[in-house]
């Protein structure tokens, strides 16, 4: 008697494809990223290092302005004085008869070229760090890991290091210019500094170094995601 030849798998339409890839959940993303980081610790160190000196000279230009408007809103003539004789530029207020302390052309300059260096850092090591993973990447999309999970993953390392290099840089910036503000004035410095706007300025100094992680690490978390997977399985280590 015949045999009957096996059933094979029909098959899909012209234009149709069987999704096949793992969809992992957030939770794992985010463990797999924390041991990434752990095996890659002094490269992490090194991006999170330029963070850390981009957001604290942020945060100490910021805080230094919020220590002489606080002078200046204290009405002591002798504390306007010195903040003249210490090379603040008094400008009018919105209100007339009120002043406000100017910002200089040449610290905002020094800050956006000090994190235009750190972002230019951070596009370099990530790419280099896409460099070196290119099997783990490869092993990664052949077990069936979906771009936007390989995306997710690079995003995840770089807003952890992005939040701790700011914070870090944010909090040295601050005391580093309530410091300079004590010796340049003494007591009145930390006496008159207004909280809330040194709250804030510090909120805008790690949102600044987190933004610029993310940013940072746009480019080359793009180009590992849409990377082929053989391509990066025949990559040499």
């Amino acid at each position: 008697m015949a045999q009957k030849p096996p059933a094979q798998r029909p098959f899909a339409p012209s234009g149709e494809h069987v999704a096949r890839q793992v969809r992992l959940p957030m939770g794992k993303s985010f463990e797999i990223s924390v041991k990434s980081l752990r095996v890659r610790f002094s490269r992490s160190l090194i991006t999170v290092m330029s963070l850390v000196l981009a957001v604290a000279f942020l945060g100490f230009t910021l805080i230094g302005h919020d220590v002489a408007m606080g002078l200046l809103a204290s009405g002591s003539a002798s504390l306007q004085s010195e903040l003249v004789k210490a090379g603040f530029d008094l400008a009018p207020g919105r209100y007339p008869g009120t002043y406000e302390v100017a910002a200089s052309a040449k610290d905002r300059w020094i800050v956006i070229l000090s994190l235009l260096v750190c972002a230019v850092g951070i596009v370099n090591a990530q790419l280099m760090a896409v460099t070196e993973r290119f099997r783990e990447i490869g092993t990664m999309k052949c077990l069936g890991a979906l771009d936007s999970f390989v995306l997710r993953l690079f995003l995840l390392e770089a807003g952890m290091q992005g939040l701790a290099g700011s914070l870090i840089g944010a909090l040295i910036g601050a005391l580093a210019g309530v410091l300079m503000g004590m010796a340049r004035f003494g007591f009145a410095a930390l006496k008159y500094l207004p909280a809330a706007d040194a709250l804030a300025s510090l909120g805008i100094a790690v949102g600044v170094g987190f933004l610029l992680s993310l940013v940072g690490v746009s480019y080359p978390a793009l180009v590992a995601s849409r990377m082929p997977p053989v391509v990066a399985m025949r990559a040499e280590e």
